[in-house]
């Protein structure tokens, strides 16, 4: 007595009558489990290439335990690199410790107006003495030149930091600041009438 035998699907469902061959590719490369199910073979060739400079549509397959491809990181152009400027350093430093020393030696003697100006007919060969008042004068030009030293400075160092020549600024924001200086210590030389006829008659 035979009795009827059970319905089986026209192809094997969920890996349930895969051939030994088959069970052992899916366990080596799962992608294939796709591959036999659509009715594909294994052995079929890889989907060519794109050519050069076309994006593929085709995402790539990842083996087990393979890592997972880095993105090329976007080159820009190189920077040049900048030289440090060792001549320009040592001009730079070595005029802003002159500037400074010229700073220090000359405030104290701006804050006695009488005694420099007395000091300076003296050198001039002017025969004449100073009377008058001068303090606030001295006082002025002292802070003008150290505030004139302390911007300098300032400005020498952002410069250095962004790596552009520095060594003129020292020298020309001493030359300003001096010469302000100076011009605010002769306000009252010439305003003083003895002074003033003394120096015109040593000139003449």
């Amino acid at each position: 007595m035979t009795g009827a035998a059970p319905d089986r699907p026209a192809r094997p469902e969920y890996g349930e009558y895969a051939t030994p061959e088959e069970q052992r590719a899916r366990i080596q490369q799962p992608d294939a489990t796709h591959a036999l199910s659509s009715g594909q073979s294994l052995d079929a060739p890889a989907p060519p290439a794109a050519p050069y400079g076309t994006a593929s549509t085709t995402p790539p397959v990842l083996q087990p335990g393979a890592p997972a491809p880095v993105a090329p990181e976007a080159s820009g152009p190189a920077r040049p690199v900048r030289r440090p400027r060792t001549v320009d350093r040592i001009v730079t430093f070595a005029l802003l410790g002159y500037g400074l020393f010229n700073v220090l030696t000359s405030i104290p003697a701006f804050t006695e107006y009488s005694t420099y100006a007395n000091t300076l007919l003296e050198i001039m060969g002017v025969d004449a003495e100073f009377t008058g008042a001068g303090r606030g004068w001295g006082l002025a030009a002292a802070f003008v030149l150290g505030l004139g030293w302390l911007l300098t400075a300032t400005l020498t160092w952002l410069n250095l930091r962004r790596g552009r020549i520095t060594w003129w600024i020292p020298l020309v924001g001493g030359v300003v600041f001096t010469l302000t200086a100076s011009a605010l210590m002769m306000v009252p030389l010439f305003s003083d009438p003895a002074i003033w006829n003394a120096l015109v008659g040593s000139v003449g």
